[in-house]
């Protein structure tokens, strides 16, 4: 097979290109280049796409001994990554760009073009794997380095994308393995940290770059009641659970902490309240995809497992899909869930679809009236 291997410049990356050439295919090394002002991206152990990554990438290319290119999707990444996160912050919305940047950068753009220069395959470093049942359909499954499974992420892919997508380590033990593999093979990079946080906001300050581009603009910081507890600086900088940031000066009666229960950017309000007031029974997503053959009778409540962060606990839950939307009604709450956010939804280990959540229902009776309220202004903005 020809195969086209995505190389961040990070070991994952690396060993999966090594071990697809150890396989016998016919492989060729491309860096996606995400942005042309490269002091716009995260460098060091904090981003995955700079200009000392994708010289790590040709370094291990060239050990491997394939061809190494470097690909300008720098338009496109602004567009479908970047714009759109902005739009989300600014309609009160709380986005994940790695979950866009899966979705419509690696296996949309790069896979299109590849599959126009006649590649087969894209092969990434993600921990995942993909089986198949005995229907021969394709599935995506939860990785057995369970502390480093990236499923989650690549929900988003479709049985198409899965058709055409290799992941060499999948089913790898641990991070551990793949770094003294790395190291086995000679690849610098068998040490290097690992990426985090947003590529594409250099000193990690979200709120900050928002408000660069967003612009900046005083509101009200109220609690539940409508009292006036604080002022803030523009409500796009807010996302439901947040704590951290609020400067609000006046103490909790009760001297607990309080935390964003929604953010209304048509008013330009934030709320705010107990950590209590953050639980929901249940989310609502009105797009929505399959990862590979749809659930049958799918419009009737099944059992299956549900996961609302990249790194959260699974939490079981029952689900049900319309052409409209899906309904997922939790078995225990989960605490801060925002509109924006992408659930995943699992069977077992298998990765069976994901919607992004429009609504949340909440799971406290004594603050039902003031969270509908909330709900409604949420989604008002939206």
């Amino acid at each position: 097979m020809k195969v086209l291997a995505a190389m961040s410049g990070g070991v994952d990356s690396a060993v999966a290109a090594a071990r697809a050439v150890e396989q016998g295919h016919e492989v060729v090394g491309v860096h996606l280049a995400l942005s042309r002002m490269p002091g716009t991206l995260r460098t060091g152990s904090r981003g995955c796409c700079t200009i000392e990554d994708s010289m790590d990438a040709q370094r291990a290319a060239n050990l491997l001994g394939i061809p190494f290119y470097v690909w300008d999707f720098s338009e496109r990444f602004k567009l479908d990554v970047v714009d759109d996160f902005i739009s989300e912050y600014e309609s009160g919305r709380t986005p994940n760009p790695c979950m866009r940047c899966n979705e419509r950068i690696k296996f949309a753009a790069l896979l299109e073009k590849g599959l126009a220069l006649g590649f087969d395959a894209i092969c990434t470093g993600h921990y995942a794997s993909i089986l198949t049942d005995d229907e021969g359909n394709l599935e995506l499954h939860r990785s057995l380095a369970v502390a480093k499974d990236q499923s989650y992420v690549l929900g988003v892919l479709t049985s198409e994308q899965l058709k055409h997508a290799m992941f060499p380590i999948g089913a790898s033990a641990s991070k551990d393995d793949i770094r003294a593999e790395a190291g086995a093979r000679g690849l610098s990079v068998a040490q290097k940290p690992d990426s985090y946080d947003i590529c594409f906001i250099p000193e990690g300050d979200t709120q900050d770059w928002l408000a660069d581009r967003l612009g900046s603009t005083a509101g009200e910081i109220v609690d539940m009641d409508g009292n006036v507890l604080g002022q803030h600086q523009g409500a796009h900088g807010f996302t439901v659970g947040q704590r951290k940031g609020l400067s609000i000066g006046k103490p909790a009666v009760d001297g607990k902490p309080r935390y964003v229960l929604a953010v209304d950017v048509k008013s330009n309000k934030v709320v705010v309240g107990p950590a209590k007031a953050l639980a929901v029974k249940e989310l609502v997503g009105s797009k929505f995809t399959w990862c590979g053959k749809p659930k049958a009778n799918a419009e009737e409540f099944f059992d299956a497992l549900v996961q609302v962060r990249a790194h959260g606990e699974q939490v079981a839950c029952q689900v049900s899909v319309t052409d409209e939307q899906m309904v997922i009604k939790l078995e225990e709450p989960i605490l801060g869930v925002a509109p924006g956010q992408t659930a995943v939804i699992y069977l077992g280990s298998r990765v069976l679809a994901q919607t992004t959540i429009d609504s949340t229902v909440s799971a406290v009776d004594d603050f039902s009236t003031a969270s509908a309220s909330i709900s409604q202004s949420v989604n008002s903005a939206v």
